[in-house]
């Protein structure tokens, strides 16, 4: 079972099935998910994939979590991944997605702090990478604010993108 945490505006949990249509409606937003390849424009594959990701258990202290408001804390804003990469490893990669409502806040970056932390400190992982598409620059500042160093422009499941590393190391300095 994932750990369940607190930042200091945040609550961020294990996503579940209580999450599933949230998820779901996150997802058809073609705003949230234009950077993102993905089954988003067909309903049967997209449920199908969502279900998968959701009750998959990807090891010890891996997964997803649904992040919310404290301020509102029934409502979703989207959700923050430390999963091997692909879903398949063996390299970690952490991950983010949340709802246009919740862009713009530093959301993303708090949430993703605290489990940078959590991969480092408790799962114990070597390094955490990430592959953000060239012309999302948010999620590159996100990768920027936490301490991710931008290593090379390469391809992730045929689109361009620019490859994010922290190592261990480098989080403990």
């Amino acid at each position: 079972m994932l750990p369940s945490f607190d930042t200091e505006r945040l609550f961020l949990r294990p996503r579940t099935l209580a999450d599933f249509e949230a998820c779901l409606v996150m997802d058809q937003d073609t705003e949230v998910t234009k950077f993102i390849p993905g089954p988003w424009g067909n309903p049967e594959q997209h449920e199908s994939f969502l279900y998968e990701r959701i009750q998959k258990d990807f090891g010890p202290g891996l997964g997803y979590w649904s992040i919310f408001p404290k301020e509102k804390p029934t409502r979703f804003v989207g959700w923050i991944l430390l999963i091997p990469y692909d879903g398949i490893g063996p390299e970690i990669e952490i991950g983010w997605r949340l709802n246009r409502l919740a862009w713009g806040r530093g959301y993303a970056t708090e949430a993703a702090q605290r489990v940078l932390e959590h991969a480092f400190e408790t799962v114990g992982v070597d390094h955490v990478v990430a592959d953000i598409h060239p012309e999302n620059k948010p999620s590159m500042s996100v990768a920027a604010k936490i301490g991710l160093t931008f290593v090379v422009d390469g391809m992730h499941d045929g689109h361009p993108c620019k490859s994010y590393v922290m190592t261990k190391n480098e989080y403990c300095n």
